[in-house]
């Protein structure tokens, strides 16, 4: 029998995180990163998203298989009310149902912390390559997401120019006299 968890991540699981997402800085476009990041620097950025927003993974049969946390959308109080998204699931485990599941989940948590506008930037090709398809579009899409933008040519690498597309999911009702938004305290 297959056991699936999605679970708050912690600083500890910085490494098994890392070595999910060192496999797409090296061998795709869907970071537009060149160098992975050293292990440090990826707990550093874990602690900062940690201070406000939810940070998950995703457990199969007690090995992570992906991970997903939302941040900041541009970092003014404005936007306090919406939030970047960022999902990677290990690549020998794509589509088969653990992106949805964790998406899920970090998506209720938003939504209990006050958050209404969900976005996604994502690397998108103008012809498909063995770098980068549009899977992740299509991925969001199926989750709810629609295009909002896009920018041409913004992202080199590979020797190859990338187009980028902003995604938006409304997940709440907005208000003349919004509430606050909380930080992220819930533990699933």
């Amino acid at each position: 029998m297959v056991n699936i968890v999605v679970r708050n991540a912690t600083v500890e699981d910085a490494q098994a995180l890392l070595d999910i997402y060192s496999y797409y800085v090296k061998n795709t476009a869907i970071s537009f990163e060149y160098e992975v990041p050293s292990l440090e620097e990826f707990k550093d950025r874990m602690r900062k998203t940690l201070k406000k927003y939810p940070y998950l993974c995703i457990v199969k049969d007690g090995i992570i298989k992906g991970y997903a946390y939302a941040g900041a959308f541009v970092g003014r109080a404005a936007y306090d009310w919406s939030a970047e998204m960022t999902v990677y699931i290990t690549h020998d485990a794509r589509k088969c149902g653990l992106g949805r599941r964790i998406y899920e989940a970090l998506e209720t948590a938003l939504k209990e912390m006050g958050i209404l506008n969900l976005y996604a930037c994502i690397g998108y090709p103008e012809v498909e390559d063995e770098y980068l398809t549009k899977n992740s579009v299509l991925f969001h899409q199926h989750m709810g997401y629609r295009k909002v933008g896009e920018f041409h040519r913004c992202g080199y690498k590979f020797g190859r120019w990338y187009h980028m597309v902003w995604m938006e999911k409304i997940i709440g009702e907005h208000s003349e006299n919004q509430t606050a938004v909380r930080p992220y305290t819930s533990v699933l």
